[in-house]
């Protein structure tokens, strides 16, 4: 184990791997009796991101992928209202640890990394929407600077327990993340 990991953009031809390890949440998930991501990877919105460059990143430590993370500007209108003023946040989704690295705070260094890009590109906070039905999820997002917005109740969605954090807040609990020079900016 290191005392970093690396973030890079995911090439097209990680689109499976990204489905991979969202699969294999899911399985855990299930497993526990928790709802979360009991459907099929979404191939098509895990291409989109992947194709824009900047938006699906795949994260590494000692040269094997263990997680992945999408942030990007889709604020998802089913949840996030215009007077949230939808423009003034990126939006983190699909963050996936590998099981073997969980407990080393991968996932609150991905947030750090997610929240000083935010920053980077001059947005005020950056925002998830959580299982809704998974109150361990909505209690890690608390403990890691969160604060909830709201919670949108849709017969047709099981997410929409809406959490923003300030951009810029760091909490420095997991190893330190190093972006990749692939890096293609979200400026």
């Amino acid at each position: 184990m290191s005392e970093h990991i690396t973030i890079r953009p995911a090439r097209l031809d990680e689109r499976d791997i990204v489905s991979e390890l969202w699969d294999h949440a899911a399985q855990w998930l299930d497993l526990r009796g928790i709802d979360q991501w009991q459907y099929p990877a979404r191939h098509k919105a895990i291409a989109g991101n992947i194709a824009a460059g900047d938006e699906c990143w795949m994260v590494e430590e000692d040269g094997h992928v263990v997680g992945t993370i999408t942030v990007d500007r889709y604020a998802d209108p089913e949840f996030w209202r215009p007077e949230d003023e939808p423009d003034t946040a990126l939006y983190a989704h699909r963050m996936v640890v590998v099981r073997e690295a969980a407990g080393r705070e991968l996932g609150s260094s991905l947030l750090d990394w997610a929240s000083r890009r935010a920053a980077s590109v001059g947005k005020q906070w950056l925002r998830l929407d959580a299982w809704r039905s998974n109150p361990a999820l909505c209690r890690y997002y608390a403990d890691h600077g969160f604060q909830p917005v709201r919670t949108v109740e849709l017969p047709h969605r099981r997410s929409g327990a809406l959490y923003q954090r300030q951009a810029g807040v760091v909490l420095g609990r997991g190893p330190q993340v190093r972006e990749s020079t692939q890096s293609g900016g979200l400026g």
